[in-house]
């Protein structure tokens, strides 16, 4: 009987899936951490999680049980994959169940941050008429910039260019070639696209590489008045730089739905001028949370009963 630990929030739909499957039994417990979340795992032959739980060294070091850690989502970078090869346990994700629903949501932010949706709708709130207030701007005709021509970033492009957006790209991974072929002008580095875009929006992980990427030296070579939204990683832009740009009116809008410290309830970005922010909202639909969680339940099951891997991110 293989045991399954289940560590944060999971779609009934996954948890459904664990019911059925033969010769598997799992526990919900979830909120744990330090020696309580160590021991637990020392319980069980596989994990499933979402972003809540810190799968961190200290937590990792002297489990023997745990054969094997799933992560519903995309990002991992809340399991220390070195820790984890060390104590001889599989990484894996589910890198396609969030895909459409983070890309809508960047382009919801980019829409709703171009016409002062949420201000507009609090004056309402509020009684106030605010109608000559809140002058916006039509996203048709102007250039988005996409840092990251993955899964989600090319989803967002095909979005921006149904909105009669022209798009620039930049990935290291992808030809200029095949940019072109997707409708996507090709850029050799993100610096080089900064000067040409009204919009900039990035979606990679959040690596040595990426950590902020939008800093203080790039506020002087921003077009004036570009609008930055980030529904990838917290860090990927430097808060203070946004809130520096912001101040100076080089940067006419931000929208975020990560941070890099998160649960975040305090920034000093939010309720500046311009500034729209969501709590982590990326992967937050019906669909999205049935497909990471149904997609977690099979990769687990598989590699336990049969060895099998598919989109592993690490492999102990």
């Amino acid at each position: 009987m293989h045991k399954v630990i289940v560590l944060d929030d999971l779609a009934q739909d996954g948890l459904d899936l664990l019911d059925q499957a033969d010769d598997f039994e799992y526990e919900v417990r979830t909120g744990l951490k330090g020696d309580d979340l160590r021991n637990a795992l020392n319980e069980f032959d596989g994990a499933i999680c979402r972003s809540g739980v810190k799968l961190t060294p200290d937590v990792l070091d002297g489990v023997r049980q745990l054969k094997a850690v799933v992560r519903a989502g995309v990002g991992t970078d809340n399991i220390d994959k070195p820790a984890a090869t060390k104590a001889g346990v599989v990484v894996m994700n589910t890198p396609a169940g969030n895909t459409l629903s983070t890309a809508e949501h960047a382009i919801t932010l980019m829409l709703a941050m171009s016409r002062n949706v949420a201000p507009a709708n609090q004056g309402l709130v509020e009684g106030r008429w605010d109608r000559k207030k809140y002058m916006g701007t039509q996203v048709a005709g102007k250039t988005l910039g996409v840092v990251g021509l993955g899964r989600i970033g090319l989803e967002v492009a095909k979005r921006a260019q149904a909105l009669e957006m022209k798009v620039l790209g930049y990935d290291p991974f992808m030809s200029k070639q095949r940019a072109e072929e997707l409708g996507i002008e090709h850029v050799d580095t993100v610096d080089g696209m900064l000067p040409h875009v009204d919009y900039l929006t990035v979606h990679t992980p959040l690596t040595d590489e990426t950590r902020n990427m939008v800093n203080v030296t790039q506020l002087e070579i921003l077009k004036p008045g570009v609008r930055l939204i980030n529904c990838a990683r917290g860090g990927i832009y430097n808060e203070n730089a946004l809130v520096e740009g912001l101040k100076s009116g080089k940067i006419a809008g931000v929208a975020l739905d990560v941070y890099e410290e998160e649960p975040c309830t305090d920034s000093p970005l939010f309720g500046m001028p311009g500034v729209l922010c969501t709590p982590h909202l990326g992967a937050s639909t019906e669909e999205a949370q049935t497909q990471v969680a149904v997609e977690a339940v099979h990769l687990l099951t598989d590699f336990l009963a049969n060895g099998t891997i598919r989109h592993s991110v690490n492999v102990a």
